[in-house]
């Protein structure tokens, strides 16, 4: 059966689905995806909202793609593509697929640690021993030990880093509960299925100990497919580069000390062994003022107090390595403490040394307010993930004198690993067709890129309105003024509206300011804020209201589906420029400027389209939905750039008159 018949009105997916539509988008997009795995090649993909690219993607997968990896987002995606979507294309298509999800091991409950808080008479609250004892249930009940399954217990909850492991404290093949071990079975399953569900953050794990020359956790495939991929540039940057916080270092002193008391109590005096490594920690953060900052290497200047403390704090970490090796043998535990201090060592030494010529990268400090955390951060992450994605292999661990001979001799050409089909795909990758900004990104010059709009009718359904009189975004009171420009919206709307903000300190003014002008007002709004309770808490309360305003920054952006009625005003504060003071956003404009580009219209108008676009994409989820995008930022008018922004969004009416707006919103 071909996918156009596949997809057509009387094809299986239309038996399996009701409300089922014909989307000529849709069976074009899996036609790319059929041919890029016959041909073992990469596409860049993007789908507008409605072109149904799950289905797009999966159905030739399951037909024709051999050994398929989907790498999702977010975990919440994840688990919606693995619970939901998955098994009902499985169905509707009737092929006897194996499937599985795999996530980090953080998600998933560890016996070994688990014991060790029972043994814990230190939990910090009452909340933590009900949460203990919930666990403890539930561990003997679930077959795959992930959290996300355990809806006692809720997602936050602080027990959930008492009771899973890390990459840093998994004992590993030396733990006693190695063969029950809930990670092992599920990499197990992995190994094993057809279809296997993972993460952008797994996946580039696993892609950063290929690096180190460690077999890879996920299995080999033939396609591996990318969903929400514009988040790739940014995922890969945080696990290609290395950090060390004051609280990576604060959590060893704490299980150090709990350990050692334990296992090797005559072993030293642990409390003066640790002193130090405390103090000196601690010291980390006195070497700044009170503001939170980030600052590159280079910005500290010789006489910053901060390369004293850190040669300190090598020495007492030093001091606590070295205690740990000599009782290393006396249990897994301390060996694996060890193995941790020293990491961090390796670390802290790395960090602030002279940058790689051939791979640029960036030593920066993140100042929070209670700590601080020291980054290395590569400028790039094209020349690897190209390298990854090409098959070619490169031995980290290669002699200068073998990397020298065998650079003069071509006759032996870098292996190839098997041909693999790579498949990116969004709702925004594009800056009005035009794919380079994501491309260049992750050295994807050889992709063929395809976009298709939103098979919605955006000129009916929606209106953009960018309100005349507005203060420009630096000005002080910009969002106050913005919440005063949205009231009569919100209220013509009867609430039903998201305020997306493009930082938390404006998210607080904004709550505060609706608050104020709701009491004022006798308006029944009831207005959730971000962090005030969790994401999946807040949508449930905001669906339930009916008539709330939900307040909230960048986790609301995107992967929010909230259809029909229940939302018809989205609102946002600025154009989502990423903010001055990042570092490693500086240095990268500033090498782009080097080689003679224009590093504002080149990267940083690129970027904020595409995060604009996610931030637009919550108001029109279905055919039916109706509702009004709010833009309080007046450079989308007067600058030059604007233009290009804004006919990067879905073709929407456009207004700058209040009235206009509030009347369209009365017919809602």
């Amino acid at each position: 059966m071909d996918l156009p018949t596949i997809f057509s009105a009387s094809g299986p997916l239309a038996r399996a689905f009701d409300g089922y539509h014909v989307r000529h988008e849709q069976i074009e997009m899996a036609q790319a995806v059929a041919q890029a795995i016959h041909d073992a090649s990469t596409v860049v993909l993007e789908a507008g909202t409605g072109v149904g690219k799950t289905a797009a993607y999966l159905v030739p997968s399951l037909l024709e793609g051999g050994k398929v990896i989907v790498s999702t987002g977010t975990k919440a995606l994840q688990d919606q593509l693995f619970h939901r979507d998955l098994p009902a294309v499985r169905a509707a298509l009737a092929v006897p697929v194996k499937v599985a999800l795999l996530k980090g091991r953080s998600n998933y409950l560890c016996w070994h640690h688990l014991n060790g808080a029972n043994q814990d008479a230190m939990l910090s609250s009452r909340q933590e021993v009900k949460d203990l004892g919930l666990i403890n249930r539930f561990i003997h009940l679930s077959p795959t030990g992930d959290k996300a399954e355990c809806p006692t217990v809720p997602e936050h909850a602080t027990i959930w880093a008492r009771v899973t492991s890390t990459r840093e404290n998994c004992l590993g093949s030396e733990c006693k509960h190695y063969t029950d071990c809930f990670v092992m079975k599920a990499r197990r399953e992995a190994q094993d299925a057809d279809v296997v569900v993972v993460n952008h953050h797994l996946f580039f794990a696993d892609l950063m100990l290929r690096e180190e020359g460690v077999p890879e956790l996920l299995p080999n495939a033939q396609t591996i497919i990318f969903d929400e991929a514009h988040q790739l540039p940014d995922t890969a940057t945080l696990f290609f580069g290395d950090s060390v916080s004051t609280a990576q270092l604060l959590d060893l002193l704490r299980d150090t000390l709990a350990t050692g008391q334990t296992q090797a109590r005559d072993g030293a005096k642990w409390n003066d062994v640790l002193a130090p490594l405390d103090r000196a920690t601690r010291d980390l953060r006195l070497c700044f003022g009170p503001q939170t900052q980030r600052l590159a290497h280079p910005q500290l200047g010789a006489a910053h107090p901060l390369h004293a403390a850190l040669l300190t704090l090598h020495e007492a970490l030093s001091e606590v390595r070295d205690t740990l090796e000599s009782q290393a043998d006396r249990s897994p535990d301390l060996a694996q403490l060890q193995r941790r201090a020293h990491a961090l060592m390796q670390r802290l030494s790395a960090w602030g040394a002279p940058e790689r010529a051939n791979e640029p990268e960036l030593c920066w400090v993140d100042v929070g307010s209670h700590g601080l955390q020291l980054h290395r951060t590569p400028i790039s992450v094209a020349d690897v993930f190209r390298r990854q994605r090409l098959g070619l292999v490169d031995n980290a661990f290669e002699t200068e004198e073998n990397q020298h001979s065998e650079s003069d001799d071509d006759t032996n050409p870098p292996a190839e690993a098997p041909r693999r089909a790579w498949i990116f795909t969004s709702a925004t990758l594009a800056v009005k067709n035009d794919f380079t900004h994501f491309t260049q990104a992750l050295g994807l010059e050889d992709a063929h890129c395809l976009a298709w709009s939103s098979p919605y009718d955006y000129p009916s359904q929606a209106m953009l309105y960018v309100p005349e009189g507005l203060p420009p975004p630096s000005a002080a009171n910009h969002t106050e003024a913005l919440v005063d420009a949205a009231l009569p919206l919100i209220r013509a709307n009867r609430g039903r509206a998201f305020v997306l903000c493009t930082s938390h300190r404006a998210v607080q003014r904004a709550a505060d300011h609706l608050k104020k002008l709701f009491e004022e007002g006798g308006d029944p709004f009831p207005v959730l804020r971000q962090g005030d309770a969790p994401r999946p808490t807040l949508l449930d309360d905001f669906r339930r209201a009916g008539n709330a305003v939900l307040v909230g920054s960048h986790s609301f952006w995107e992967g929010i589906d909230v259809k029909g009625d229940a939302l018809t005003l989205v609102v946002i504060d600025k154009l989502p420029f990423a903010p001055p003071d990042d570092p490693v956003l500086a240095k990268r404009l500033e090498l782009l400027e080097n080689e003679g580009g224009n590093p504002f219209m080149e990267h940083q108008v690129p970027q904020a389209i595409i995060a604009l676009k996610q931030g637009a994409g919550r108001l029109i989820r279905s055919e039916t939905d109706r509702g009004v995008l709010m833009i309080g930022d007046v450079r989308l008018i007067e600058k030059p750039y604007g233009r290009r922004i804004w006919q990067s969004l879905p073709p929407m009416k456009r207004s700058r008159k209040q009235d206009e707006v509030v009347a369209f919103l009365n017919t809602l």
